[in-house]
């Protein structure tokens, strides 16, 4: 049985993968910019050394600043739309893969979910799991 993750749009013009034993974690985020990008209540993301990701496709981004001021840069593809990928500036070396375009993601286990003080009534916090009110302490 391979560990290998495996993800894309989609129309299938953007792809990755990575091993499923580099991953350092997975959430939900219900800020106010998650919910924008995702037309959703919340985004469920998965936290991959960028190192350890093979993209493959025409990848084309938006940066944004975001609900907390850092500079997001969402990653998509140009063809169909589909969002995959996010970057965070002040956090080099992290890829944020979105749990939604994994072609299996039946194995994600999320940890916690960020940004509760804006989760929607009728997308609410799972109460499973530990939640922050806004973004986690780093570091």
């Amino acid at each position: 049985m391979t560990n290998t993750a495996t993800g894309g749009c989609l129309c299938g013009d953007v792809t990755y993968s990575f091993d499923r034993d580099q991953v350092v974690s997975s959430h939900h985020c219900h800020c106010t910019d998650c919910q924008k990008s995702t037309g959703s209540g919340k985004a469920t993301i998965v936290f991959v050394p960028s190192a350890a990701v093979d993209m493959k496709g025409d990848l084309k981004t938006y940066t944004v600043e975001g609900t907390a001021g850092s500079h997001v840069k969402r990653g998509f593809c140009g063809k169909c739309g589909s969002p995959l990928v996010s970057f965070i500036e002040e956090n080099p070396g992290l890829t944020i893969v979105k749990a939604g375009s994994l072609s299996d993601s039946s194995w994600v286990k999320v940890a916690s979910s960020f940004w509760s003080d804006s989760a929607q009534p009728w997308s609410p916090v799972d109460p499973n799991c530990d939640s922050v009110p806004q973004n986690p302490a780093m570091g």
